[in-house]
């Protein structure tokens, strides 16, 4: 998690930046550690720093040390709300690349209004840890293709959940799908953590608006539900407003904003 800088009168040369493993860096004053930088490579293949600093002059050292030593591009994730922070990294060249909104979703199916909610005819709700793996394989294959080939798969919320590399499946058991007999028509994947997280919901496009994202998110919301949770969260690219509009619909709210930044 990046820490804004607190303003300083320090001057940057009196700081001394040194690097203390692969990817992370120290930044020193009077042998003091007053500031860390870290670098990871998101489950996308796109390289991530953050920077944990005591004041200004520590912050400003090490983005600008840390980028010497990385290959472009790199990115970072702040809190909108964090000005300072923002600031920071724009001073070291990073520009706003896209915000995504975070929302509270009610898991009651009163509050959502997702109670009488069932599958179209002919589809069906497989619960998670349930789905054929090659036909998971093949309908998330399909959505991601369609996605690419038209808003691109970088408009997707971020894909922060570990997963093999090469391999486009966080864990098999998180997915629930919207199946016919033949393949499967949508699915929806929940990471629970520190709290339940909806990280996507998608239907293969020549089944969107029958109802099919709202069934999943029936099913996904109930089982949270019934496991004693009262909300979920997920995230949405701003310029997604089909998302936008149904995780609105079912009483979503937005909490807060992050800003994504690259360089």
């Amino acid at each position: 998690m990046d820490t804004k800088p607190c303003t300083s009168g320090l001057s940057k040369n009196a700081v001394m930046i040194t690097r203390v493993a692969d990817r992370q860096w120290h930044a020193l004053e009077d042998d003091l550690v007053v500031g860390r930088g870290y670098a990871e490579h998101r489950p996308d293949g796109r390289l991530f720093v953050s920077i944990d600093a005591w004041h200004d002059a520590a912050f400003d050292r090490l983005a600008e040390a840390m980028p010497a030593a990385l290959p472009a591009p790199l990115y970072t994730v702040v809190d909108e709300a964090d000005v300072e922070l923002t600031a920071g990294w724009q001073r070291a060249g990073f520009t706003i690349r896209r915000r995504e909104w975070e929302y509270a979703v009610p898991t009651d199916p009163r509050g959502s209004g997702l109670d009488e909610v069932l599958p179209p005819p002919g589809v069906t709700i497989v619960p998670a840890g349930q789905a054929d793996e090659r036909l998971l394989r093949a309908v998330d294959r399909a959505i991601r293709d369609e996605v690419e080939a038209t808003i691109g798969w970088q408009s997707m919320p971020a894909e922060v959940i570990p997963r093999p590399e090469g391999d486009t499946i966080v864990d098999l058991t998180k997915y629930a799908v919207a199946a016919t007999p033949d393949r499967y028509l949508g699915l929806i994947r929940v990471v629970t953590v520190n709290r339940p997280r909806i990280g996507l919901v998608a239907v293969r496009a020549g089944e969107q608006r029958r109802g099919i994202a709202r069934s999943l998110l029936a099913h996904a919301l109930g089982t949270l539900h019934n496991s004693g949770f009262a909300q979920a969260w997920t995230e949405v690219h701003e310029s997604n407003r089909p998302a936008t509009a149904l995780f609105e619909g079912i009483g979503a709210r937005p909490m807060s904003s992050n800003l994504e930044l690259v360089r």
